[in-house]
């Protein structure tokens, strides 16, 4: 087994773990969902004033988890699918549409395959949300995969962690020490641990996962040359989980931001783009 499919098995083994845990916790808000129909993920509040009106349009989620973001797109009218690797988190994403009366198709691939798992050229949006890009190696495939599944004129909608914050050492809790990989390596960083990133008693037992960073300039440069021009860019100071314990606090709108100084790190980013 090469190393990138060692790191797939890995990772999946991880979400496919996750999955049950993560629908089960408050965090996910699964039981307001159903409740409510006109609840949104927190995650998609945030994004609405950039989002803007996408009723009516062909949507796809990458790396969709167990659906919560993808719900709340459809209730904003998007005509959704989402797209995820790990068999786990798409049935709990399926279990969630139905118990909230959503129609989404749900498709089960690898992000690097969704080409061929999805019809190429007909989305007018590919929306990708927080936590996303981490878990792949190669930032070029996949600007690929988003300029091949949209339509021209159809518009990339990125949120993600920054970059910045993810080269520093959340264990170092005095003071922002820089210890990670900024840029693309092809030799991933390696994580152990039992715990997810939920309110759960369970520990995990799929402990190893493997992540790469992909710096500001490598995300902007593969869309550039996979076809697609750049319309927004925006740096946050928020992020919507304790990035770094005992340095952060938690607003009303549910982001996390320093407490001390926050002007010195960005911690988030959204960036879009459009098919030419």
């Amino acid at each position: 087994m090469n190393r990138m499919s060692r790191s797939l098995q890995l990772n999946r083994a991880s979400w496919d773990e996750r999955a049950p845990l993560h629908a089960a916790s408050r965090d996910y808000e699964v039981e307001t969902f159903v409740a409510n129909p006109e609840h949104l993920s927190e995650v998609v509040r945030f994004d609405l004033p950039r989002l803007g009106n996408i009723r009516g349009l062909r949507a796809v989620h990458l790396q969709c988890h167990i659906g919560t973001d993808t719900v709340s797109l459809a209730r904003l009218g998007a005509d959704v699918c989402g797209l995820d690797f790990s068999a786990a988190s798409l049935a709990e994403a399926r279990k969630l549409a139905a118990r909230c009366g959503a129609a989404i198709d749900y498709v089960e691939s690898d992000v690097y395959l969704a080409a061929q798992a999805l019809p190429v050229g007909s989305f007018d949006l590919v929306y990708t949300g927080v936590g996303a890009l981490c878990w792949l190696p190669d930032i070029d495939r996949w600007a690929s995969t988003v300029s091949a599944l949209l339509k021209e004129g159809g518009r990339l909608f990125l949120r993600d962690g920054h970059p910045m914050l993810m080269a520093v050492n959340e264990d170092v809790q005095d003071r922002l020490q820089l210890d990670y990989p900024y840029f693309e390596r092809e030799v991933p960083t390696v994580w152990h641990s039992d715990q997810t990133y939920v309110d759960t008693d369970q520990a995990l037992s799929q402990t190893e996962t493997h992540e790469w960073n992909h710096g500001l300039g490598e995300v902007i440069g593969a869309l550039l040359r996979n076809g697609l021009r750049i319309t927004g860019l925006e740096e946050h100071q928020s992020i919507p989980w304790e990035a770094l314990p005992g340095q952060m606090g938690k607003g009303d709108d549910g982001e996390w931001r320093l407490l001390e100084a926050p002007w010195r790190l960005p911690l988030s980013y959204t960036l879009q783009a459009v098919k030419e």
